[in-house]
């Protein structure tokens, strides 16, 4: 209900949850103050069950961001991102979020647009683009929007 879902809901299943935030159009219903200036919003839901227990305790969206200064290799410990806890309200640990040696694990999710109908764009390569170009690609159609 916060955004428009142009793509077909088996799209959806094939990459949520996971490591892909999809940027689509956002609804009216979605708050005004997030994202101000665009008319679009990220929406990711984490393969990580804390975070989707939580995301279902909740009435509405959760606005996050990643706990790292922005083009910054992503954090994968608490204890990595210790300079920005006092600017935080929460913090939770759950443990160190993939192999904290894999520089894989630090690309974040991969970012794609899907807000324009039959096509796709890229807007960080992210852990997972193989798989998700080729499931966008091969699997629907889509084309890139580059193209």
């Amino acid at each position: 209900r916060y955004c428009h879902v142009d793509v077909p809901d088996e799209l959806l299943r094939d990459l949520l949850p996971g490591p892909v935030t999809l940027v689509l159009r956002r609804s009216e219903e979605l708050n005004k103050d997030l994202n101000p200036f665009t008319s679009l919003v990220g929406v990711r839901i984490p393969n990580h069950p804390f975070v989707r227990e939580l995301a279902r305790a909740c009435s509405g969206p959760l606005a996050l961001t990643s706990a790292n200064i922005s083009c910054r290799a992503s954090t994968l410990t608490v204890s990595e991102f210790q300079d920005l806890w006092p600017q935080l309200s929460l913090i939770v640990d759950g443990g160190p979020i993939g192999d904290v040696q894999s520089p894989e694990c630090r690309l974040g999710s991969t970012v794609v647009d899907l807000s324009v109908s039959g096509k796709f764009t890229i807007i960080r390569p992210g852990c997972a683009l193989a798989s998700t170009v080729e499931i966008l690609k091969q699997k629907y159609g889509l084309i890139p929007e580059s193209s």
